[in-house]
């Protein structure tokens, strides 16, 4: 992961799906809060179908914008910015929300531990201690995460958070199929399958009027456990 020589590369994910009006400050907070480190940082939003001004608005603030044309959901959306991490020889990669929920310092501290203790996933966990979270988010949280041991056998405190840290060895090898928020759970069984060492650090969640809005309905959980189940039991039988 780079040398004394030259900077260690990170790559910000961001993929986004009709924030124009939130993702200026995202952008602006990550770009401010990296330049005082001594990494090479680009931020790349990954623009997923909006029908608003999300990839104006994220360029103007100095961010590489990749534009789906149509939207292809959190894991498409972000499977395209990891791709672009490993085209372009980031050393790191770091995927977070474009709602505004990520405190850049929490991402800056998950590259530093990512690096000082040598996994391939770091897991930003909100449940760690869930201060600040409302009991029904919790709730949801708990259960994705529980079903997540039930049908893969990965014990995760916050399966469904945003905010990741990969290395590259994870960027070269770990590869999911589902392109909705279900591949949360399925990218941990994934890498659990490329044999990656995963880990989790703690940290806060922001919530606004604006994220608690955006945010998954804790009935669409059902929906995801449909599919995660239909693929463990397709592919035990295939």
């Amino acid at each position: 992961m780079g040398s004394a020589k030259t900077p260690l590369r990170v790559c910000v994910v961001i993929p986004a799906y009709n924030e124009g009006s939130v993702i200026g400050d995202v952008v602006a907070a990550i770009t401010k809060t990296f330049k005082q480190t001594p990494y090479y940082t680009e931020v790349v939003v990954i623009n997923d179908g909006s029908k608003d001004n999300t990839g104006i608005v994220a360029r103007k603030h100095g961010a590489t914008v990749i534009n789906h044309i149509l939207n292809s959901g959190a894991g498409g959306a972000t499977a395209t910015g990891l791709s672009y991490a490993q085209q372009n020889d980031f050393d790191i990669a770091v995927t977070m929300d474009g709602d505004g929920q990520h405190d850049p310092n929490d991402v800056v501290r998950g590259v530093k531990e990512i690096i000082s203790n040598n996994s391939d996933l770091l897991i930003g966990s909100r449940l760690i201690d869930s201060k600040g979270m409302s009991r029904v988010k919790v709730l949801g949280n708990k259960g994705l995460s529980l079903i997540t041991f039930i049908i893969f056998g990965i014990s995760s405190t916050d399966s469904q958070s945003g905010l990741r840290i990969f290395s590259r060895e994870a960027l070269e090898n770990l590869k999911w199929q589902t392109s909705g928020y279900e591949f949360c759970s399925e990218m941990l069984w994934r890498a659990k399958q490329q044999g990656l060492t995963i880990n989790e650090y703690p940290i806060k969640a922001i919530y606004t009027d604006y994220s608690i809005k955006k945010g998954q309905n804790n009935w669409n959980a059902i929906n995801i456990i449909k599919s995660l189940l239909k693929r463990r039991i397709a592919e035990l039988l295939g």
